[in-house]
């Protein structure tokens, strides 16, 4: 680390965030990428009809123009990239499909790409030009979660509160913004960084208002410092900064480990279980000694599942899920799905997740805190599981990488699965309107110009040429 970021790292990071070109990203950052652009696109659809999404909807038809060039992906309709940004990242963050970055404990895509998309419609910016925003969104947010720590995510959301800087820094970076206004959104975005765990306590829709307002307060504030506007230079390390009123356990360094040479991106994980991470490794630890032991969910007696002391604070408070979307942080309810079903998926929440044979499994599952399991926490996510059988027998299993990590990554294969099977799942898009789309996606770095996804009912895309941006080539 050079004097400079040791002394300023906040000035170190919105210089690399605000200088970050496409030919700067090597080839496999560039196609990761497209893959958390495509997962990002089917989760975001994922949402549409949601409660939450929904009532933000309702909210920008009252509060936004009625018309513009940025997509609200859910309902079609086009308004002001501020708004479209708000929906759509508020709508990504319901199926709990989105993906997350094990060391900072925080769901980049979800306040990264709607952002920078909309920005990129409104702007007609090409898909490097967009593809780099990203980037820079992640780079940033990644190491603004991980510098908060751990002592940060026990109260606050780190997508809400991280997600908030990196939705400013890719904005930023598609505004051409110079590292000195760069530093300004910075400082305009952490002001207003927030988001509190309590929502899971009441089972109440703030997980989806945190992604909302991070991605439309990130892009205020880029388009504020664009104007000249100016916020605090010390925002994440100042004495009265982020990290002063957050954290009790902020490490200034990883806010400028190996920028330019370690690509964090590349360690995010994508999603198989359409439920909390916290989840997930319990979930595969069940289902590998379930599968090895042929055992069915009336032949287990109890579950133990060990995990971190994170798992514990977050999935803790839910002992009895009132809501789909609360069932989705209650380790009894998401092994209960695992152990009667083979599968906790977005169909199989929705349906059973009060089922009378899961609410009974439910009740045979504790989890305990693992002393080796914190000891890798946040870097590996590992799972273990101890199973008494009805029989008598005491079964373990462990998983080191959850399926989707990137030492188990998906494929791009199951990555297009994944994305028509949320879009279907929604009523979002059909399947012959996907396949396109995917294609593209997955060849974002070639677009030309990053134009709408979708054709509104009754426009004839042969009519306007910018709706063809991702679908003809």
């Amino acid at each position: 680390m050079t004097q400079s970021a040791a002394d300023h790292p906040s000035r170190a990071l919105a210089a690399f965030a605000a200088g970050l070109r496409f030919d700067d990203l090597p080839p496999h950052v560039v196609q990761r990428a497209e893959e958390l652009f495509l997962d990002w696109f089917g989760s975001a659809l994922a949402g549409k009809g949601a409660r939450p999404v929904v009532a933000l909807e309702r909210f920008v038809e009252v509060m936004g123009p009625p018309e513009g060039e940025a997509e609200i992906l859910v309902s079609r309709r086009r308004t002001s990239p501020l708004f479209a940004a708000l929906v759509n990242a508020g709508s990504s963050h319901v199926a709990e499909q989105d993906d997350v970055h094990n060391g900072s404990v925080f769901h980049p895509g979800a306040v990264v790409f709607p952002p920078v998309v909309a920005v990129a419609q409104a702007s007609g910016a090409s898909g490097r030009r967009m593809l780099t925003a990203a980037v820079a969104g992640y780079e940033v947010g990644i190491r603004v979660g991980e510098f908060l720590g751990r002592s940060h995510y026990k109260v606050f959301h780190t997508t809400g509160t991280a997600g908030t800087v990196a939705a400013a820094a890719a904005v930023g970076n598609l505004l051409d913004l110079d590292a000195v206004r760069m530093l300004h959104a910075f400082g305009s975005a952490g002001t207003q960084a927030a988001g509190l765990w309590e929502f899971l306590r009441d089972a109440a829709d703030s997980k989806q208002l945190h992604t909302a307002k991070a991605a439309a307060d990130g892009l205020m504030s880029a388009y504020l410092a664009a104007e000249g506007f100016t916020g605090a230079k010390r925002i994440l390390e100042g004495a009265q900064g982020m990290a002063a009123g957050m954290s009790s356990d902020a490490d200034p360094a990883k806010l400028t480990d190996r920028l330019g040479e370690r690509w964090a991106l590349m360690e995010t994980s994508f999603k198989f279980h359409a439920s909390c991470r916290h989840t997930h490794p319990a979930a595969d630890a069940l289902l590998s000694v379930m599968t090895t032991h042929h055992l069915t969910a009336d032949a287990i007696r109890s579950v133990t599942a060990g995990v971190h002391q994170a798992a514990i604070d977050v999935l803790g408070p839910v002992l009895r899920p009132e809501s789909v979307h609360q069932s989705k942080f209650s380790m009894g309810t998401v092994l209960g799905l695992i152990a009667v079903f083979g599968r906790a998926g977005l169909p199989q929440f929705e349906s059973h997740f009060d089922a009378p044979a899961v609410a009974a499994f439910r009740e045979k599952v504790v989890m305990v805190a693992d002393a080796e399991v914190e000891a890798a926490y946040p870097a590996r996510w590992v799972g273990k599981v101890t199973v008494e059988t009805v029989d008598g027998r005491l079964l373990t299993a462990r998983v080191d990488e959850p399926k989707g990590d990137p030492g188990n990554t998906l494929t791009r294969s199951e990555l297009a699965e994944k994305a028509l099977r949320l879009a279907a799942f929604a009523g979002a898009a059909t399947a012959e309107e996907m396949e396109p789309l995917v294609r593209r996606i997955l060849d974002s770095a070639s677009v030309e110009r990053i134009g709408p996804f979708f054709m509104p009912s009754g426009v004839d895309a042969l009519a306007d040429p910018a709706l063809l941006s991702l679908r003809s080539r």
